[in-house]
């Protein structure tokens, strides 16, 4: 498909035309030309605020697909990418089965292959996700894996956490950790303090994130390999990171969308919608957040899209399983609640999260193919149930205001309206 994209900021700091407000023509998937006027009979886009970046990247998404495919498939699942602005995605493992052989990772990849979203798969660390034994990553990583994980079932095994940092070592393979010490957090709902000691629900305390952080912090140091540390949420969490980065220890960070702009007193109303893994911290953890992505000890934004049905949700909160969805609002609330300026967020959701996976960043310039996101980053908007592009619909954000939105997405020769 051909597209003239009319007087759009260029924030994209790889591209001789960054911060320029140029009109950029895009036909059989290439970037043609970008100049200050174009004139063309393509589909034309404009905005009163037009803003155009490399397609945003998603390195942490649930697409339930083979298994759960009534909370999402693949197809669902890129939909709701490509309305939040993303034309990339890496899918986590905790599928039924798991991405656990090359079969698996094939199987994404062949399904996916030519759609507007770009999916990469991210294979299983152990055989089940039981944290016992070791999968063959390499076998993955040859067939297109792009990372390896547990997805939310924490490694308890230091051995095991070890011997898969030692051997991803030698392809520069990575690990990514969901951090928690379910000896802590055992039948844990919430965050502990003040607000869950008045609601009187189990606790998840921050220590057993931080515990693990520590843990696999030494762990990665010893090995000279690589780890990542998914879904950041405590303070402490944020000052070992940032402090072993100082030190050169090899370590990347994330933090979803969402835990930036919610706190734990957001569960006083019992809305299974607020629970999540882990769980939403307090204020001061979240200006913790804020400062970690500021000076770059949390290197990127997610969204942690966690699709369940209705069935898993609504019933009681002791009962309701974890997680929400968050592709469609990550960006706007990442905008919204964040603090930083529409440079420093490209940096977060489009080029570092590719960096860390070792995938090529588009460049928004003449002669490369174009992978693009458009956006407004001060149009404020409510997101509704009509804006839900996800199979399931376990969202708190519904009749939320935000400011910024993404308009569309331009990727493999296919453009895609968020609306």
């Amino acid at each position: 498909m051909n597209l003239l994209i009319k007087q759009a900021r260029i924030i994209d700091p790889n591209s001789p035309h960054n911060g320029k407000k140029l009109d950029i023509l895009i036909e059989n998937g290439l970037i043609t030309s970008i100049r200050k006027s174009i004139s063309s009979k393509v589909k034309t886009v404009t905005n009163a605020n037009l803003h155009v970046s490399p397609g945003w990247f998603d390195m942490h998404v649930n697409f339930r697909d083979p298994g759960y495919e009534h909370k999402e498939d693949l197809n669902t699942g890129m939909r709701a990418a490509s309305f939040g602005g993303f034309t990339g995605v890496a899918c986590m493992p905790g599928t039924n089965p798991p991405l656990q052989t090359k079969s698996e990772i094939e199987y994404i990849l062949h399904k996916s292959k030519g759609s507007i979203v770009d999916v990469h798969p991210i294979g299983a660390l152990s055989r089940e996700l039981k944290g016992e034994d070791m999968t063959e990553m390499y076998d993955m990583h040859l067939s297109g894996a792009v990372a390896f994980s547990d997805d939310k079932n924490p490694v308890k095994s230091a051995g095991l956490m070890l011997r898969s940092l030692l051997y991803v070592n030698w392809f520069n393979g990575l690990i990514i950790s969901h951090s928690e010490d379910k000896e802590i957090t055992l039948d844990g709902m919430m965050n502990e303090g003040d607000s869950q000691s008045s609601l009187g629900l189990n606790p998840m305390p921050a220590i057993a994130e931080e515990l693990m952080v520590a843990r696999d912090i030494s762990l990665v140091d010893y090995a000279k390999s690589r780890i990542h540390i998914s879904s950041v949420s405590s303070a402490n969490t944020v000052s070992m990171i940032r402090a072993a980065k100082r030190k050169g220890i090899n370590i990347t960070a994330e933090v979803a969308a969402h835990y930036l702009g919610v706190d734990d007193s957001a569960l006083e109303g019992f809305e299974t919608n607020y629970k999540v893994n882990p769980p939403f911290r307090s204020k001061k953890d979240i200006q913790a957040l804020k400062r970690g992505l500021a000076d770059g000890s949390i290197d990127t934004i997610c969204s942690d899209h966690s699709p369940e049905d209705a069935e898993m949700k609504n019933r009681e909160f002791d009962h309701a399983a974890f997680g929400i969805i968050g592709l469609e609002t990550a960006y706007a609330a990442a905008n919204t609640y964040s603090g930083l300026n529409k440079k420093e967020l490209v940096e977060k959701m489009a080029i570092r999260p590719r960096e860390i996976l070792n995938i090529p960043v588009p460049v928004i310039d003449r002669g490369h193919n174009a992978n693009v996101t458009l956006f407004n980053p001060t149009q404020k908007w409510t997101y509704s149930k009509s804006d839900i592009k996800s199979k399931s619909a376990n969202t708190p954000f519904v009749g939320t205001t935000f400011t910024g939105k993404a308009l569309g997405a331009y990727n493999n020769k296919q453009y895609q309206e968020a609306k």
